[in-house]
């Protein structure tokens, strides 16, 4: 039971750090595009532009940035497949034996 918080935690933790790459990514633009450094959208969409362009800013820092927190978490996610395929392995076997 005690290896159910670390897994759900290393998710977690990877989910909230890359979101504080996009709400980091989201300001600085943000500040940007106030002050005329970068681009204002269309009419009304400046909130949209600054959004889409958070988005594209932040989806590579995040993959430079949080690699070690990414494979931590993807580690976790193989061991727990890997304990579901030895459970049902194990289950077939055992109907195999009935």
């Amino acid at each position: 039971m005690s290896a159910t918080p670390t897994r759900s935690s290393a998710t977690l933790k990877y989910t909230l750090m890359r979101f504080g790459v996009f709400a980091a990514c989201f300001v600085v633009l943000y500040t940007l595009v106030a002050f005329g450094l970068v681009p204002r959208g269309l009419g009304d969409s400046n909130g949209l532009w600054v959004l889409l362009l958070s988005i594209v800013v932040s989806a590579p820092l995040s993959y430079v940035l949080l690699r070690r927190q990414r494979d931590a978490m993807s580690a976790q996610i193989v061991e727990r497949v890997d304990k579901a395929k030895n459970r049902l392995n194990a289950n077939r076997a055992q109907e195999d034996h009935a």
